[in-house]
């Protein structure tokens, strides 16, 4: 079901921070500006790679899904681990077919790259986060 490997969401309580120590320290040529998804309650960005992205997430107010898992790191780290599948409606079914549980209403939300999203819960893929999303129609 799954494809690529879309990106890798970590979580940072300064993406302004976070983008200088993969500028400075680890070479990235190509980070996007950071922008609000208010809807989300995330700050984000991505560093872009050759084969992949890492999504960066800061907090964006007090009632961020972020401020628990900040809360426990304070320094960050990796959040989810993100696929790209066909089809999000029959990814959520076959999660709950197998299962697994799929966060929030199950509804497919829209990420940051403007596609449908949904989340699986930890319990359920070995301790790791899992993000499907709709593959892009267009190159991000």
């Amino acid at each position: 079901m799954i494809g690529k490997l879309n990106h890798v969401g970590v979580a940072t309580p300064s993406i302004d921070a976070a983008v200088a120590l993969y500028r400075d320290v680890l070479g990235a040529t190509s980070i996007t500006e950071k922008w609000a998804m208010e809807e989300q309650g995330v700050w984000v960005c991505f560093v872009n790679l050759p084969n992949s992205q890492i999504e960066l997430i800061e907090p964006l107010g007090e009632n961020s899904p972020l401020k628990g898992f900040l809360a426990k790191n304070p320094a960050g780290g990796q959040h989810h681990v993100c696929f790209e599948v066909e089809d999000i409606l029959a990814a959520r079914d076959e999660m709950r077919a197998k299962g697994a549980t799929v966060l929030g209403t199950g509804e497919p939300r829209i990420g940051a790259h403007g596609t449908p999203v949904i989340f699986v819960h930890p319990k359920d893929m070995g301790g790791v986060l899992i993000e499907l999303m709709e593959t892009p129609k267009e190159s991000h």
